[in-house]
């Protein structure tokens, strides 16, 4: 599962210390599966799981199965008739889309990806003193779980970051740090998306069809950003281009060729290529993920531990 390093302009605790949070997340993850793996083989059940304990990794009080469990033991759960629509970041886990117990291995594994998905977006909207308050979208975004749940725990994921330039904020779309690459990806998805060099681009479904802005406007902007702050820290990372279609077509006769134009007829190539690529964590990849969050803004609250206390 990659690494959600940075959401949009949210303080992330990977602003602290990315060097111990990005090993801490692999190691803790390992831990935890496991843990649930072995227990859910077992048919162990936690009978007395207190709801007071923290759910927090780096403490390590609590497993994901034992919360998992209290959910389908508790009578209120099983009866409960519609399905939470309003996620905060304040609960201890959001509702799973899992409404029975975890039959197969497969049903267990989307279940602890989807906690594993509350996890990250504590840790990317949270550090000891500061907090942000997420916006409920993102919870719901696909894009944003398909970075962090289809590729391998040494990426590192920068979701919409807003990066200062000249102290302006300038939203840039997904950056994932690989050991070995820096991939600069933006979404173009339709059915047909016809490129050219001009403003906008058209999205043709069916006998429809409708102007968006150019994709390569943002993609070259991220990347003279990234390129210029490489630079300045003396940081050999190769910057990849992407823009990605991953279930229609884009047809663009005249392509750039320091683009990679990814749509249904290379996805799975491409898609395969990334998942497939097992080197650890690389110094010189952290290196560039600590310079890049450097330069991220953030807005965020002091936390009001009073509160936070009230609810334990």
């Amino acid at each position: 599962m990659g690494q959600l390093i940075k959401l949009q302009d949210y303080i992330s605790r990977y602003e602290n210390d990315v060097y111990r949070y990005a090993s801490e997340f692999i190691r803790l993850k390992k831990k935890q599966w496991e843990n649930v793996k072995e227990q859910w083989e077992s048919g162990e059940a936690s009978q007395n799981v207190s709801d007071n304990d923290s759910w927090e990794w780096l403490e390590e009080k609590r497993s994901i199965f034992q919360t998992v469990k209290g959910w389908f033991q508790s009578s209120e759960w099983k009866q409960e008739e519609e399905v939470k629509t309003t996620p905060s970041p304040e609960d201890d886990f959001i509702s799973s889309v899992f409404i029975t117990e975890p039959k197969t291995i497969d049903d267990l594994k989307l279940l602890f990806l989807d906690t594993l998905f509350q996890l990250q977006m504590k840790w990317a909207s949270s550090t000891l003193k500061y907090e942000s308050v997420i916006e409920k979208k993102f919870y719901y975004e696909e894009p944003l779980k398909y970075f962090l749940q289809r590729f391998p725990d040494t990426y590192l994921c920068l979701y919409k970051p807003v990066v200062l330039v000249k102290n302006a904020p300038v939203e840039l779309d997904v950056i994932l740090l690989s050991p070995t690459a820096t991939w600069c990806i933006t979404l173009a998805e339709g059915e047909i998306m016809v490129g050219s060099a001009e403003r906008f681009w058209k999205e043709i479904a069916g006998e429809n069809e409708k102007k968006l802005l150019n994709p390569l406007l943002s993609l070259r902007r991220m990347e003279k950003i990234i390129s210029d702050l490489y630079k300045r820290y003396q940081i050999e990372l190769p910057i990849k281009k992407v823009v990605l279609n991953r279930s229609g077509y884009i047809d663009y006769r005249y392509a750039p060729s320091d683009v990679q134009f990814i749509d249904k007829r290379s996805y799975e190539q491409w898609f395969a290529s990334l998942r497939g690529l097992t080197a650890p964590l690389k110094h010189i990849q952290l290196k560039a993920a600590a310079h890049l969050l450097q330069h991220c803004y953030s807005h965020y609250y002091e936390r009001e531990w009073e509160k936070e206390d009230e609810q334990f």
